[in-house]
């Protein structure tokens, strides 16, 4: 582990460019817009990119393909505090290289709460991947195939997380949270077993869904919901939207099986991680995708450099003709 973090922290260095780069992007576009334009402008260090010019044979792609994977997992902290400090602060980034990955990334975010490293580290390995079959880590899969470097494939796969449906779920159920604790404030409610129920029949009686629930693959709750449940019993037990969370956690997915139309009624990974950054008054929810985004490198591009090592060929989406598709449903 120690000489990981040492091999990160020296790959780490970030080219004056993509600095300069990011410094001069304006204010109030999205961070991860700024994200992918930082790490596509670190593509000028692409060592698979040199060697693939040099005439590297097709058996030896995955040696720089593991340099750049490495190099990108390393600068890739550095690229997401100067989003973070320059867009909601002063701009000054500071380094801790005696800390590990997860402790150094937080200081260059500008906290210095062992508490939120412990739970960074948890994040961090909670968000690196959970099959190749998300889309972010298939457009990475995707990018990768047609031989374009793992600077550019995980810029791609940047940009997938960025949709609502994918890496920004975790800022919506924290502002479906939220307005379920104003709502109740206001009408002098407490939060209960009850009153949770009454709120959640109301969002889906409403033709809206109980955002941080369902999986597309998952039929039982989501284990990285039961790890972030047992670092707030832990941690936090008193905090008021990590009890309303708990709460919805004991009635949410009765209602959603008497419902019916939920094929998993039980909680996901989104449906707990903001609350979480929340409680240590990390409150840029615009910016918690850069979070899963930082994290998520190490499982997509390790798919990557197998992919590489293996050879596998360039994807080809299956075309199919209208004719097709109606005699396929029309039955």
């Amino acid at each position: 582990m120690d000489s990981l973090t040492q091999e990160f922290h020296a790959r780490s260095e970030l080219p004056e460019h993509v600095k300069s780069v990011l410094y001069n992007l304006p204010k109030g576009m999205h961070p991860m817009t700024q994200f992918s334009i930082g790490l596509t402008a670190a593509q000028t260090e692409s060592k698979f990119l040199k060697a693939y010019h040099d005439g590297v044979p097709k058996s030896q792609y995955w040696d720089p393909c593991y340099e750049d994977i490495m190099d990108v997992m390393a600068k890739i902290p550095e690229i997401a505090a100067i989003i973070y400090r320059k867009e909601y602060f002063d701009g000054v980034v500071n380094k801790d290289t005696s800390l590990d990955y997860s402790g150094n990334f937080c200081r260059m975010l500008g906290y210095d709460d062992k508490g939120f490293d412990e739970l960074m580290r948890l994040y961090m390995t909670i968000h690196s991947d959970h099959e190749g079959g998300n889309a972010s880590a298939h457009t990475a899969h995707l990018v990768g195939s047609t031989l374009s470097d793992p600077y550019l494939s995980y810029a791609a796969s940047l940009n997938a997380l960025a949709g609502p449906l994918h890496g920004l779920a975790n800022q919506e159920v924290l502002g479906w949270i939220q307005a379920l604790q104003k709502k109740f404030k206001a009408e002098g409610k407490p939060v209960t077993k009850e009153t949770i129920t009454e709120f959640g029949w109301e969002t889906l009686n409403s033709g809206k869904v109980i955002p941080g629930y369902g999986h597309a693959v998952l039929r039982k709750t989501d284990p990285r919901y039961t790890c972030q449940r047992e670092f707030g019993l832990k941690h936090l037990p008193d905090d008021e939207l990590f009890l309303i969370v708990d709460t919805i956690y004991q009635v949410m997915p009765g209602v959603l099986l008497e419902h019916g139309k939920a094929k998993n009624p039980y909680p996901n990974v989104d449906s707990h991680s903001g609350v979480l950054l929340w409680h240590y008054n990390f409150k840029q929810y615009e910016y918690y995708t850069v979070l899963f985004g930082v994290s998520r490198a190490m499982g997509a591009l390790s798919q990557v450099f197998w992919d590489r090592a293996l050879g596998m060929p360039l994807e080809r989406p299956k075309s199919v003709t209208s004719e097709w598709i109606k005699n396929h449903f029309d039955k």
